[in-house]
């Protein structure tokens, strides 16, 4: 209706309501899904964890960011990739077979995994200091390695079987699979064609004795490719990976989930690829960097002793759920199942809440609290939602009355559930899973202000109808937006 030459548009709130829920239950526990990524695909670089050394702290970011990335892309419609490059190359290994060979015992491995594995690594070292002799028999034994010598490769393989047996119990624990375990190593024989195609396009220059690939015009230090002794080095390795990955998956999208200490290593590789003559490297290679992680306000450093191994935190993060439920819950059933679900989902709801550049400081108390904006939370709401529909199985249905969702709360949990999808895409776009966990609280608090403020199962039916389809519609995106970044939600708490 025109006033004073404005026009004023009213919205209609019980349509808006009935429109939003209808969209909602039309698709149940896929709203915000899409077919947008038909036909396309994506290649996942994460978690690349190092053989023979315990999966840390330090490794949660780059783990759950990539799993969240694989599942929203999936959501999506794109066909996902997930690789787990793992840290298997260089003389190291072969200090490894020279220690086993001198002190090892096959049982004793194969019982401690990769914590007898270090041990051996430590011992080569305090002996190489009084024994200078050891640093070449080692670098003898990576020799073998590299030309593929039966023995040598035999017991490397093992300690990686050794490695990933230990790894999969944690990635079990986090609800995390990879559709490949290929690293450096398996890159290591498919460097020669990377070399050679730079040579042909002329974009090798000596320095040092080394082949390097000249960056000064775009203000960036020189690419090394092959050392002064003509060995590869882990760039290498990585352009090797780019043009594998391409050749086997036709990627639309390679998204690297590396620490952004390793920005400048990527804006070389990748500019090596476009000065290769490969255009789509600009759009289709993607850093997604992310911040430090530290514990109770202490830095992590193997070296000083201060590391947080990921099984032990979860381990404890459990434990600690158990003790909040058995207090708060002592009823419950499944206290052992949902302790496992709250303490998985507190430690990967805090690594997943904020951008992912931002530096994270975990603290217990922040962590697994049960109010403000923790996974804990989120968890007690969707368990809140499902209790509240229990109560009104064996009622009698009726047409809803949509106008009964014309209060303020109600409006407001209704704008938040139509947002969902485009909060899922700016996630993709964003490369950023901390969009959704936020989206995700946010419906969480408004569900809950809704809840203290209209009873649920009232006596007139068609209020109540109205009521539990909301209901139903918050609890089914909550349980999405937890699956987006990786988090399970418990029926009950």
């Amino acid at each position: 209706q025109p006033v004073n030459g404005y026009l004023n548009f009213f919205l209609n709130r019980g349509n808006f309501a009935k429109d939003t829920l209808q969209k909602v239950m039309a698709a149940p526990e896929r709203w915000g899904s899409g077919n947008e990524g038909e036909g396309k695909t994506v290649v996942l670089d994460y978690s690349s964890i190092n053989i023979a050394k315990r999966f840390h702290i330090g490794h949660l970011s780059t783990t759950m960011i990539g799993n969240s990335l694989c599942r929203i892309y999936g959501f999506l419609g794109w066909h996902t990739v997930s690789v787990n490059h793992l840290g298997d190359w260089g003389t190291q290994f072969g200090k490894m077979i020279c220690a086993y060979k001198k002190w090892g015992d096959k049982e004793e491995v194969e019982k401690g995994g990769v914590d007898a594995m270090t041990a051996l690594y430590v011992r080569f070292h305090e002996e190489a200091e009084k024994n200078p002799e050891l640093e070449n028999e080692g670098r003898a034994w990576f020799k073998k390695i590299e030309d593929g010598d039966p023995e040598a490769l035999e017991i490397f393989n093992w300690f990686k079987d050794v490695t990933l047996k230990d790894a999969s119990r944690v990635y079990k624990k986090l609800g995390v699979q990879f559709d490949y375990y290929t690293g450096e190593s398996f890159y290591h024989d498919k460097t020669d064609r990377v070399v050679s195609e730079l040579k042909e396009k002329g974009l090798l220059t000596e320095s040092d004795g080394a082949q390097v690939v000249d960056l000064s015009d775009d203000n960036m230090p020189p690419c090394l490719i092959l050392k002064s002794d003509g060995t590869t080095i882990y760039a290498t390795r990585d352009l090797a990976a780019i043009f594998y990955r391409k050749d086997t998956f036709h990627f639309d999208k390679c998204l690297y989930v590396v620490a952004y200490q390793q920005d400048l290593h990527f804006r070389q590789v990748f500019r090596v690829v476009e000065k290769m003559g490969y255009p789509w490297a600009k759009d289709q290679l993607v850093h997604v960097a992310f911040g430090m992680v530290s514990y109770e306000g202490q830095s992590l450093s193997t070296r000083k002793g201060h590391v947080l191994y990921l099984d032990e935190l979860l381990d404890r993060a459990v434990e600690k759920a158990l003790a909040i439920i058995e207090e708060k819950s002592p009823n419950l059933e499944n206290k052992e199942e949902v302790a496992r679900q709250v303490g998985v989902g507190a430690v990967i709801y805090a690594d997943l809440q904020n951008g992912r550049i931002k530096d994270i400081d975990f603290s217990w108390d922040r962590v697994l609290s049960f109010d403000g904006e923790t996974g804990p939370y989120v968890q007690y709401t969707h368990a809140r939602c499902c209790s509240a529909l229990r109560k009104a199985e064996g009622l009698e249905p009726a047409e809803p009355d949509y106008s009964a969702l014309s209060d303020d709360y109600a409006q407001e949990l209704l704008r938040q559930l139509s947002r969902f999808p485009e909060t899922v895409r700016e996630a993709a776009n964003r490369y950023e899973p901390s969009i959704i966990t936020r989206a995700v609280t946010e419906l969480c608090k408004a569900y809950n202000k809704f809840y203290y403020e209209n009873r649920i199962i009232v006596d007139e039916a068609p209020v109540r109808e109205a009521r539990i389809r909301l209901t139903k519609a918050v609890k089914d995106t909550i349980k999405t937006g937890l699956y987006l970044i990786g988090i399970e939600a418990p029926e009950r708490m």
